[in-house]
Parts: C-alpha cells; sequence; structure tokens
C-alpha cells in the first residue's frame, strides 16, 4: 500500500498550552481522497491546516505532507490591481529559479489552469473585480499551477451563493479524482462534506474528535451534538442516485412553524 501523502500521530497544538485546538489526532490522506473537517468557529480547523502546510509545527506529536502543498486561503485580496493571468502564475513560483522570471513553460502551465477550471476568459480580468466565486476559482488554478500533490483549503465555500458552492466543491471533487490530489478542506457546511469527501473530522469544542468514513460519522446525533442543534438528515432520489442532505432545526423555525402533524415523533 502507498504512503498517505498527508499523515498526523497523535497530533495537538496548543497556543498557551493550556487550551488546545487540537489533541492525540491520528489522521491519513491518501492520493485521490478528501477529507472535510467541520466544527465551531474557533475550534483548530485553520489551525490544523496551517500545521499540516508547516507554518507551524504541532505542540505534541507528528504531521507529515509527503510532498509540496497548494494552499487556497479562505480570502485574499491583494493591494495591487494584478490579472487574474498574473495570480495564477504566482503558482508558479516555487519552479523558478530566484532571480528568475516566469518563462513560456510557467505562462503556458498557468494558461492551462485556467482552462482547465474553465475560466480561461478571465485571465486579463482585474482578480479585485472578480466575483467571489470567480475569485475561488482563480485560487484553485494558483494552486494547481504549482504542480503540488496535495491541496489544503480553507472554507472555499464561505459567502458564495448556491450556484457558486456548487461549482466550487464540484471543481474540487473533479480535480482530487483527475490529479490523484490529497485533499483537506474547512467547511461550515456538512452538506458540502456530504457531496465530495471520503472522510470527515469532527472538531469539538472541547478538544474532543471523530474521524472516519463521512456515511459513518455524518449521523444526526454527532451533528446535533457538534453544532448543539437539533439536525436531521433528509435522504432522497435525484438523478437516480440515493443523496443525504442535512437540516438544522432552528428554534426560531419552530416557533413560527405550522401546528404540529398528529403522529409525528418530532412534533412535542
Amino acid at each position: 500500500m502507498a504512503e498517505p501523502r498527508i499523515q498526523a500521530t497523535q497530533a495537538g497544538h496548543s497556543y498557551d498550552g493550556r487550551c488546545w485546538q487540537f489533541r492525540e489526532l491520528d489522521l491519513t490522506i491518501a492520493a485521490g481522497e478528501i477529507v472535510a473537517v467541520l466544527g465551531p468557529n474557533g475550534r483548530g480547523k485553520s489551525t490544523l491546516l496551517r500545521a499540516v502546510a508547516g507554518l507551524i509545527h504541532p505542540s505534541t506529536g507528528s504531521i507529515r505532507a509527503r510532498g509540496a502543498i497548494g494552499f487556497v486561503p479562505q480570502a485574499f485580496m491583494p493591494a495591487f490591481s494584478y490579472s487574474a493571468f498574473d495570480i495564477v502564475l504566482m503558482g508558479r513560483t516555487r519552479h523558478i529559479p530566484l532571480l528568475r522570471t516566469p518563462g513560456r513553460n510557467d505562462r503556458e502551465i498557468a494558461f492551462a489552469c485556467l482552462t482547465e477550471l474553465g475560466i480561461a476568459r478571465l485571465a486579463q480580468r482585474s482578480f479585485n473585480s472578480l466575483s467571489g466565486g470567480e475569485r475561488q476559482l482563480v485560487l484553485i488554478a494558483q494552486a494547481l499551477a504549482g504542480e503540488t500533490p496535495i491541496l489544503l483549503l480553507d472554507e472555499p465555500a464561505a459567502a458564495l451563493d448556491l450556484h457558486h458552492q456548487d461549482e466550487v466543491i464540484a471543481l474540487i471533487r473533479s480535480i482530487a479524482d483527475s490529479r490523484r490530489l490529497a485533499v483537506l478542506f474547512t467547511t461550515h457546511h456538512p452538506d458540502h462534506a456530504f457531496a465530495i469527501s471520503d472522510k470527515v473530522l469532527l472538531m469539538h469544542d472541547d478538544e474532543r474528535h471523530l474521524i472516519g468514513p463521512t456515511v459513518e460519522i455524518m449521523t444526526e446525533a454527532h451533528l446535533a451534538e457538534l453544532y448543539k442543534v437539533p439536525v436531521r438528515l433528509l435522504r432522497f432520489t435525484a438523478e437516480g442516485r440515493e443523496l443525504t442532505a442535512f437540516a438544522p432545526i432552528f428554534r426560531s423555525q419552530v416557533a413560527r412553524g405550522g401546528k404540529p402533524i398528529p403522529g409525528d415523533r418530532h412534533a412535542e
């Protein structure tokens, strides 16, 4: 069996030695595998990505990444008005010798990445003028231009409308399969994990975590405990496939709702 691209062994991190962002974490991610990380705000999801990227060292245990890493931040707004093509070309930095400029091959690869993602039309547009969804696709193209075997994404669909959420998460699954990337991404959307992840990591606010196959870990009980609101998993068929969707039950929604359905076990 091939070695995993990402491997955490009893890894933990604390900024002050008292409050732990994560602790005793064992995690492996193989080529072509996607792992989604879910949890409350401030629970350490982004800290875990930084540790995998090598930006911080875990306080305990070890985290190994076998291969170079492409990183897509949650938000990026450069101070200067670069074109989308320039942003993608920056992804070639690790391949360009010191004091050299990008060559023809670098430019061809950058444009090929824009084309692969279906956004070649944006090449000469100012990055700062693009929509949130377009900027996110450009940043993913930048990561691909680095030709790395590992891809980390911090809430890649945050603040996007439903159409662009669908576009971004479908793209992540597609490139993980076609390029055999090991992918780790954080999200506040359980539906995104259901849609594309092979495994999930649930990070609770008391240092506990659960990790395993998506279909086994993403239960009503586990998600309700994680988010501290009741949830329902809705199972249905669409286009000949059995699908699962996530529905939180908000108190205000129940208070404003209609009359109870007789015999409903959730009506009390």
